[in-house]
């Protein structure tokens, strides 16, 4: 039989470990959103360029999604948005600094038609500076 004593502490157990359980398991942590890297990630792993920062923190924006069209004349890797203007390839982030990055988002090919237009069938990395 148990006491009152150990049933209530069982109980607080049992409701820090449900607590703990619905919080954010990477809330805190360097790349904790799949899809985004903020300035604080970027400054917590001090790297020099958006291309390091993303290569550390999520490398699968990085992957190449392989053949994206029917006739393989479409570009399979993920094309670069530097402020809303498209750059170029993934390379182009080797020169942005990190220092000047507010935020790198990626945007997988079946969510970039309305928002970048067609010809990003291997999806965006969208980079934003400080302004």
């Amino acid at each position: 039989m148990r006491t009152n004593g150990v049933v209530v502490t069982a109980a607080a157990a049992l409701a820090f470990c449900l607590a703990s359980a619905c919080a954010h398991p990477r809330s805190g942590r360097v790349g904790a959103n799949p899809d985004l890297i903020t300035e604080d990630d970027i400054a917590r792993i001090q790297a020099h360029t958006a291309y390091d920062a993303v290569k550390r923190i999520h490398p699968n924006f990085l992957t190449r999604r392989g053949q994206t069209s029917l006739l393989g004349t479409s570009n399979p890797d993920p094309n670069v948005y530097l402020d809303d203007v498209f750059i170029g390839s993934v390379s182009e982030l080797k020169g942005i600094q990190a220092s000047v990055v507010a935020s790198i988002r990626v945007y997988p090919a079946g969510q970039t038609a309305l928002r970048f237009g067609s010809g990003n069938m291997g999806g965006v990395i969208e980079v934003y500076t400080k302004h």
